[in-house]
Parts: C-alpha cells; structure tokens; sequence
C-alpha cells in the first residue's frame, strides 16, 4: 500500500474516540464527510490499522439495490476480524437493514471493535428507511456496546442531512470534516522547499491521490510537463472523475462550473456565459443554481468585497485549485494527450502557468495569513479577517484587507498587495498599493499598515509594515 502521507490531527481525534469507547464501554458513532478524493476511506483504513482492535469495513456501491446492499454487508461482516465463527452469519435476511443490523450486534465482541459504513449516502438513496432503520439499531442495539461506528460519505449535503435536526440519526453522531493536506503537509510529503511546495499544493489541491503519484522533489511545472503526456494522470482524471461523478449530465449546473472555472466571477457574467441561444441565465434560476454549488456542493467559494461598509460584486471561484487547474486548462491538455499531441499541451500549460497561479494562490495566503493573526503573530493583534476589496468598477482592487470582522468590518487594520512573480516588489509597486489603498471604505493614513506578499522578495525591505514570502506563507500552517 502507498505511503501514508499527514493526518496527524485526525488520526489522534479517531483514536480519542476509541479510547472514550474503550473507558466507558458504550458505543461512539461518528459522520465523516469530506469531498471525493479528499482521503476518507484511506484515513480510516489507516486507523483501522493501527487501532489494534478488531473491525469490518463496508463500502457501498452506487447504484445497487438495498438487497444486493445487504448481501454484501454480511459479506464483509463474514470476512471480517469481528468475528471467529462465520459459521453464525447468514449469507442473506428477509428483513433488510434492520435484520443485518441484528446480526451485526449478535456479532459483535465484547471488547471495543470498529465498524465502518462507506458511501452510506449511496445507501440512504437506495432505501428510505435506512436512516430509520440505523437509528433503531443504534439505540436498541449498538449504543451499549464498546463499538466505534463510522459513518463515512463524499456527498457533503447528504451526509450533513443525515445527522440533521429533522432525521432520525440527530444528536447520534459527532461530526468530522476531513479537507485536503494542508501546504506544510504537501512539503513534507513531496520533499519541497516554500515556493515550490505551494505551486504543489496548487496543482494537486492537497488531494492525497494526486500527492502519491507525485516524484519526490519534483517542481511543480517539471510534473505537469511529464504528465501531459498522460491521459490518465491523477492531476487530470481525480477532477475529470468528480465532475462526472457529481455532475454526469452536461446540465445548467455543468456550464455554470465551466463558466466559473474559465475565469468568469460575477454574477452576470456567469449569466451570460452559461446561457444559450435564448440569452442569459435568469437570476431566478442562477441564484438558486449558485447558492446550490456553493453552500450544498461546496464546489464554489464565493467572495466578498471587505470593508467598513458593505460591498458589492460578489465574486465566485471553483473552490479547489486542482479542479480549476482541471477546468482552466488541464483539461485542455489532457484532450491533447489523448490525441497524442503532449507538446501542445505543455505550450498551453506555459502560455497559462504564470497567470493562472498568481490568481490561485490568492486565497491560500489570505488564509495563511488569516491563521498567522489568529496565532498573533502579525504586528495587528485585532486582525480576525482577511479579505480583499474591489468597487463595481474593479478599479481599484486590492489583494489584502486585515480587519476585526467579515464581511462588514468595524476597523481595517492593514491594507497589502499580491506579487507572486518572478520579478521582486519594487517601489512602484508600494506606490500603487498605496495610492489603491485609499479608496477602501475605513482606510485611514497613518493608521491602516501596508503588507505585502511577494513570490521573489522585494528590491527593499523599507516602506511596508508587513513583508511575507514563501517560507512564511508555509509557515502559517507549519506552526498552527
């Protein structure tokens, strides 16, 4: 099995878990949700492996009936270190959910033990009584006994769903989110110094798929050349297979993404973008669509000006980097790859490189920073937000806003600029930021401080309050 990579925190809360099973000797359930790829099944498995207790893993499959569901359930419960007479565990039930549920709790050992449903979303859609039918066994059956229970699915809105206030599994579990790698755990993975260790966790989203299959020490423009030439390259078919998998059908809500991930931003461009012959995209249809891919999907993230006073246009961008790399022109170059034609992918992959980075990492060090002023290691101990701000017009636009709160701020403490270019920030740059900085709403000269972000240094280090590079973008994460 590949190596392992990170995970440290969520490794210790599942073994907290374990330990509170094995002290009070009742049962622990647990939902943990995260996005396709994000590395559920295989944080599980691992923990599986290293709690040294016995367990059964289930995985459901898409698209199977609740009978074939079951069958398969009492399977794994057969081939499972659970249990040392499989002589006792049918092959079928008559009664469904329920009745496997039974046979599970007569099977159960009397030390603490794991169990682990995988895509149980895919189970609840093939059976409308399964959330019941869990509840009922959890409460009659499986509470009382020194069980962990892990309830793992890709589908977010789904698996939020399961533990809401109005389903009958409410108040049974604790919930997890498992995100991607953070950047410090893609550099120590990958063997990279700061800058190229962002670049990665650009490209790759801190999907540990994508980390695997990624040479040690590698930069990141040298692994998409060598993956150009790959069709089925993780970086190219970990998005492919979730655009399919969430959005099979070249539907409204696909040309939405498309649009989106090909730069456009506002609302009404997105409008007209993913129109048709008959015009834009009603609002009435495109606020629903986007509320759905941005507060159920998660797809989306969408942005809004920070300032003292409220701001307008909100700003939407494609939530993970790797699917907008994907969308932006890695699938471009995978379609060439597929024609045998790599090098015309890696043209396309320079001609876009520089730009589609610079405006990727934006919001990577925005949140650094947002967690360098939570840890109180930035000169504005008040700092809980960073942002950017921008008028109707975009002119101008600022990459960096440090305030109290978002989005309507009673005070901005900081001002700054993005330059993640190969050329340092020079004092023409200073001088614009500055000259920039007075038009956003709560800016006051002699008060609000500058910072600046530069991918290559500055020509002085006078002038701003702030002066971050890569290292100390990383660091935020390395020491949070």
């Amino acid at each position: 099995m590949a190596e392992f990579v990170g995970r440290a925190a969520e490794l210790g809360l599942l073994r907290k878990r374990l330990d509170q099973v094995t002290a009070s000797g009742a049962g622990t359930a647990v939902s943990l949700r995260g996005r396709r790829q994000v590395g559920k099944s295989r944080l599980v498995q691992e923990f599986c492996n290293r709690a040294g207790v016995p367990y059964m893993f289930f995985t459901a499959t898409k698209g199977a009936s609740s009978v074939e569901s079951v069958a398969t359930f009492l399977d794994e419960l057969m081939a499972s270190s659970l249990t040392t007479d499989r002589e006792l565990i049918p092959s079928q039930v008559a009664g469904g959910w329920p009745d496997a549920f039974r046979v599970l709790a007569s099977t159960l050992p009397p030390a603490p033990a794991i169990v682990v449903m995988d895509e149980v979303p895919w189970l609840a859609e093939q059976d409308d009584l399964f959330d019941g039918a869990l509840q009922t066994a959890w409460d009659r059956l499986l509470s009382a006994r020194p069980v962990l229970l892990l309830l793992l699915g890709s589908d977010i809105h789904m698996m939020e769903r399961l533990t809401a206030y109005d389903r009958p599994f409410f108040g049974r579990a604790d919930n997890m989110v498992l995100g991607p790698l953070n950047p410090a755990e893609t550099a120590d993975a990958l063997g990279l110094g700061a800058a190229d260790a962002i670049d990665a966790h650009l490209v790759t989203g801190g999907l540990p798929g994508i980390i695997r299959s990624w040479p040690r020490a590698t930069p990141a423009l040298t692994f998409l050349e060598a993956e150009c030439a790959d069709p089925a390259s993780p970086v190219f078919s970990i998005p492919e297979s979730a655009l399919m998998a969430e959005f099979a059908t070249p539907d409204q809500a696909r040309r939405v993404i498309e649009a989106v991930g090909s730069g456009d931003r506002t609302f009404s461009n997105i409008a007209a973008t993913a129109g048709s012959r008959q015009g834009s995209i009603p609002s009435g249809s495109l606020s629903p669509l986007l509320h759905r891919l941005t507060e159920e999907k998660r797809v989306f993230a969408v942005d809004h000006p920070l300032s003292i006073h409220p701001g307008k246009p909100a700003l939407y961008r494609v939530a993970d980097s790797n699917l907008r790399l994907y969308l932006a022109f890695g699938r471009t170059a995978q379609e060439q790859a597929r024609r045998g034609r790599p090098e015309a992918g890696i043209q396309l992959l320079h001609r876009r490189w520089t730009t589609w980075r610079g405006r990727a990492v934006e919001p990577l060090i925005r949140e650094a920073l947002e967690l360098a002023a939570l840890a109180g290691t930035l000169p504005w101990p008040d700092v809980t937000a960073v942002g950017a701000w921008w008028n109707r017009q975009f002119d101008p636009e600022i990459d960096l806003i440090g305030a109290d709160r978002a989005p309507v701020a009673q005070r901005l403490f900081f001002a700054g600029s993005i330059k993640w270019l190969g050329s340092p920030f020079d004092n023409h740059d200073l001088a614009a930021l500055r000259q920039a900085a007075t038009h956003a709403p709560g800016f006051t000269h002699g008060e609000t401080g500058t910072a600046v972000v530069s991918l290559a240094g500055a020509v002085s280090g006078d002038g701003a309050d702030l002066m971050w590079g890569p290292s100390d973008v990383l660091g935020s994460w390395q020491t949070a």
